[in-house]
């Protein structure tokens, strides 16, 4: 990889594949049994689920994670003019999207993009059977269900995502899919973020997580190797509808990688735009 000078390449001591850019490099205790399925709530709009999504965005999300970010990982946001200048055509709603690369980075593209509590995020299902259920609830995850499911649990899934988009919900997507702590490069992206733009026509909002050396004060709050974060928002790219489906979506895959490449300050990635059919 080659970098624009003075990237700031951080080195966590962690072994990154070098084969599967989708390998799952953590292995999270499943302590409870969700089933995702045709049953599963996509749509929950008990009175329950909208007292804790609106309570919880406010008190976890926007005040205590707001400030423990901000402490702790030296928090910086830059682009938001983006969202000044796009504001009407944001107004609909957008699907964000960032490289994965922390445990708590959907948090900061959410900040810094100042979404609200009606946001939603597919999320890899078999996350919803550990301690971060609720977690991953009251930020908006909404499970994928895995193929052994059969088509009537995707048909669900899929149906819940037209219902949130006449909402005008925001949606986020990592397009890399599993998350690699503090990888420096742009890994291929799936082509489900991609997919869903072109299918609502809703606009692409690029982000990039990149690292700062932690120096000062911040030494006090975590180990010197790990790195401060700054999340930085791009232009938006729209969908070309008149355009058939899968032309557009491979421009739009290639178009957001290219430009989070030069974002994240890369000139040259090891890896290609796309892997397979993913």
């Amino acid at each position: 990889m080659q970098v624009v000078e003075g990237t700031y390449i951080p080195e966590v001591g962690i072994d990154y594949p070098t084969d599967d850019p989708y390998a799952r490099l953590y292995r999270p205790v499943y302590d409870r049994n969700v089933v995702v399925d045709e049953h599963y709530p996509y749509v929950d709009d008990s009175l329950k689920a909208r007292f804790l999504r609106c309570s919880m965005w406010l008190l976890l999300l926007r005040i205590g994670l707001n400030i423990m970010l901000h402490v702790k990982m030296g928090l910086r946001v830059k682009g938001r003019e983006n969202l000044r200048k796009y504001k009407q055509e944001l107004a609909g709603g957008a699907i964000t999207i960032a490289n994965h690369c922390f445990r708590l980075d959907c948090p900061c593209v959410l900040l810094a993009c100042g979404t609200k509590h009606t946001v939603k995020i597919p999320m890899f299902a078999p996350n919803f059977s550990t301690k971060d259920n609720f977690f991953l609830r009251v930020v908006g995850g909404i499970p994928i269900p895995e193929a052994d499911k059969g088509i009537a649990a995707i048909k669900k899934f899929n149906e819940a995502f037209d219902e949130f988009h006449r909402r005008g919900y925001w949606f986020h997507i990592f397009p890399e899919a599993a998350r690699w702590d503090f990888y420096k490069p742009l890994r291929p992206f799936q082509k489900g973020a991609f997919t869903m733009a072109y299918k609502y026509g809703m606009p692409l909002l690029p982000c990039v997580i990149t690292y700062r050396e932690r120096t000062g004060i911040y030494r006090l709050f975590a180990k010197k190797e790990i790195p401060l974060l700054q999340v930085e928002i791009g232009e938006p790219i729209f969908p070309d509808k008149t355009q058939p489906r899968g032309q557009e979506v491979e421009r739009l895959r290639t178009e957001a990688h290219q430009r989070m490449e030069r974002m994240a300050g890369i000139t040259s990635n090891p890896w290609p735009v796309s892997s397979g059919n993913a």
